[in-house]
């Protein structure tokens, strides 16, 4: 007997997935996230499933998990204070950002602050040029120096090196670890040609910025968790799940905390690729709500989008250029501020307003009892029967139903004269209206049409919103997978150990030679196949991908050209033109024949061999199994008729394969609820997937 865990921390919720790897079952499990001490959350977790399902902690084979820590850390200010080296006359860089307004009728505009305060800020006289030749050595003594009033008059824990060309030649970013380091060795160092060695100084700068400003508070998290394991008898390896949907060792986290932004929900969307796979629906929306936030994404013939940036403290939640830009491989995400705990109120032309403030784990919303004075999404939900204080979370977690019903009849009801079902259900359709705005702008931005895909709709609230987002959208179908509530966790459990290089180098097509084209890739391939070497992968279950980014001459930006035989390097090399060329067509639809191409950027992705994963599991035993289930009725709202409906309540675990139900519905597991309006027909397939039909 062996076990896979799984465990992911939101802002509300941490969630929990162990997978038997002998008999395929899984169990699951989901608990308050403890804010002050999210490792808090995890090992007391893990102390009541090894209780209650008998697991012995020494069959515990891996652990795999995702954390919101290192995104919360940036948007709450709650990182460490990190000072910055960069070259003389360049320090104000990260202030000036790409100087583009991403609204350009507002004129109250504003932008975040910088994570790197202007005080902690020291130019160093060193310049190295685009092409890597040294123009000025590097002053040590000036390094010194520099360094010393950083950390002794400005308390720094963390040191961003960023320099002007370090991209091309990173030997003064690294004189100038060894100098610090050799200074004080428990000063946590980030070089900006390690986090990410692009050209464009503003990208490169802030992506390191975060990377240092998260590291200590990285580091010291996972040290208190890899001392949890310990003192639980659990000899397991660690794993950590990145932005991209691979998973890498706590050494690796430790160095890029960065690469761990969208740590969890990437592994959500990774879930929504198997199902679709398995259910033979390649295009899909992948929507995941929980109790804090919401987020989007789009899987197209089966593989879940990429990025290489990502936003995160967006001063305006829709609008790009509007927060902190980080240059990482990222699953493309679109991160909306509407979950569970999203308060209600009346804004300042006394409208309804929802979000994006949340009331997270603490205090949490009014209805959890735990001094939440505040309405919220939650509270909303279960004045609306969608929720019920006695089956929440399997009963295993006590809502208290009048306490919701004060704070909506006092903060929203009563100043907008309306009923408390219509003030609970405008609350319910603004943040409907919201994710399907979100959806139709992000969608649009990628070029994705969405009028014939199928969502899956997962996380603690995204079953109860999914069927009105997608009336709304005019999706066909919606697919409610088994463990709905805790998918991010069943991610993790699927995903492989992955890692994954970039190196900018500028050449001209035509200039470049055919061995040089080789040694950049075998370069960039030996530094991502030692990383997972050292993770314990065999070398020859290893699988790389190759991609360039490529451009006219005199073009500003790039588009992606995958390769598509990575092993037949040399054989690619003369179809590069027709590669780029085609790639290029399916974005802008024609090609320039008379400029000349260029290569900017390099990418090699490794991947270990990814986990086997059971199709058709279940997150309940055979002892609760349909026949001895009780299906109950409750007044539940919907807003056809603007009135409360007899609803049948089913428990999931009662449904048996390959039937069709017809709504009103509330289906209840033990991590969620989803609703089935009156004009909806829901059925199950073989493997136990609610798939929803909308007319």
């Amino acid at each position: 007997m062996s076990y896979r865990i799984g465990i992911d921390i939101g802002g509300t919720f941490t969630d929990f997935a162990v997978l038997n790897l002998e008999d395929g079952r899984v169990s699951t499990y989901k608990q308050l996230t403890t804010p002050a001490r999210p490792a808090e959350a995890v090992l007391n977790g893990l102390d009541i499933i090894f209780v209650r399902d008998n697991v012995r902690p020494q069959l515990v084979e891996a652990v795999i998990h995702g954390t919101t820590l290192i995104t919360n850390a940036v948007i709450e200010r709650k990182g460490s204070i990190v000072g910055m080296v960069t070259t003389a006359g360049f320090r104000d860089v990260i202030d000036m950002g790409l100087e583009s307004r991403y609204d350009m009728f507002d004129l109250r505009i504003n932008y975040p602050e910088p994570l790197v305060a202007r005080g902690h800020r020291c130019e160093v006289s060193e310049r190295v040029l685009y092409d890597g030749s040294v123009e000025k050595t590097l002053n040590r003594e000036e390094v010194k120096a520099a360094i010393k009033t950083l950390v002794e008059e400005h308390k720094i824990e963390a040191l961003a090196v960023c320099l002007l060309h370090s991209y091309a030649r990173p030997d003064h970013e690294r004189q100038i670890r060894d100098i610090a380091i050799e200074l004080y060795p428990s000063l946590y160092v980030s070089l900006s040609s390690d986090v990410y060695p692009d050209i464009r100084e503003y990208p490169r700068w802030t992506t390191t910025c975060i990377n240092a400003y998260t590291q200590p508070v990285f580091d010291r998290y996972l040290e208190e968790i890899e001392n949890g394991l310990k003192q639980r008898s659990i000899s397991a390896p660690l794993f950590i799940m990145t932005s991209n949907g691979g998973t890498v060792t706590p050494s690796t986290a430790r160095m890029f905390p960065v690469r761990a932004l969208e740590s969890g929900p990437a592994a959500g969307v990774l879930m929504s690729a198997l199902h679709g796979r398995n259910l033979r629906q390649t295009n899909l929306l992948s929507f995941d709500m929980g109790g804090t936030t919401a987020k989007g994404a789009l899987v197209n013939d089966g593989e879940a989008l990429k990025r290489y940036e990502i936003e995160v403290a967006r001063m305006h939640d829709f609008k790009q250029g509007s927060g902190l830009l980080a240059k990482i491989p990222v699953i493309d995400m679109i991160e909306i501020g509407s979950g569970g705990g999203s308060i209600a109120s009346l804004d300042s032309r006394g409208l309804l307003a929802v979000g994006p403030q949340s009331s997270g784990a603490d205090p949490g919303p009014a209805c959890y009892n735990l001094g939440g004075v505040e309405p919220t999404l939650t509270d909303a939900n279960l004045i609306l029967g969608y929720l019920d204080e006695g089956s929440f979370l399997g009963g295993n977690f006590k809502v208290v139903r009048d306490k919701a019903v004060e704070v909506v009849k006092e903060n929203i009801a009563r100043k907008l004269d309306l009923t408390l079902a219509r003030s609970a259900w405008g609350i319910h359709d603004i943040i409907n209206e919201g994710i399907a705005k979100a959806f139709r702008i992000h969608a649009s931005e990628r070029g994705f049409d969405y009028r014939d895909c199928s969502m899956v709709a997962f996380g603690g609230s995204g079953p109860i919103h999914a069927l009105e987002v997608a009336r709304k959208l005019r999706i066909p179908q919606v697919i409610f997978p088994v463990g709905a509530g805790v998918m991010s966790a069943l991610g993790l459990l699927a995903s492989p150990l992955s890692f994954e290089e970039v190196q900018f180098q500028h050449v001209f097509l035509e200039e470049l030679g055919r061995k040089e084209f080789e040694e950049n890739f075998r370069r960039l391939e030996k530094k991502v196949s030692e990383r997972l070497v050292e993770s314990g992968v065999p070398v020859d279950r290893i699988r790389l991908n190759y991609l360039l980014d490529m451009r006219y001459s005199g073009q500003g930006y790039t588009i992606e050209v995958p390769i598509s035989d990575p092993m037949a390097l040399e054989g690619i090399f003369p179809t590069l033109k027709q590669l780029f060329e085609e790639q290029y067509s399916t974005v802008y639809s024609e090609v320039d024949l008379n400029s000349s191409i260029e290569i900017t950027t390099w990418k090699v992705n490794a991947s270990g061999p990814t986990p086997a994963f059971p199709s058709g599991y279940k997150t309940w035993g055979d002892e609760s199994s349909s026949s001895t289930e009780e299906n109950a009725t409750r007044k539940v709202y919907f807003h056809v008729k603007d009135d409360y409906f007899d609803t049948t309540v089913l428990k999931r675990s009662s449904i048996e394969p390959r039937v069709t139900l017809q709504g009103p519905l509330i289906i209840e597991e033990l991590e969620t609820t989803v609703v089935i309006p009156p004009e909806h027909v829901v059925s199950t397939d073989d493997d136990l997937n609610l798939i929803a039909q909308l007319n």
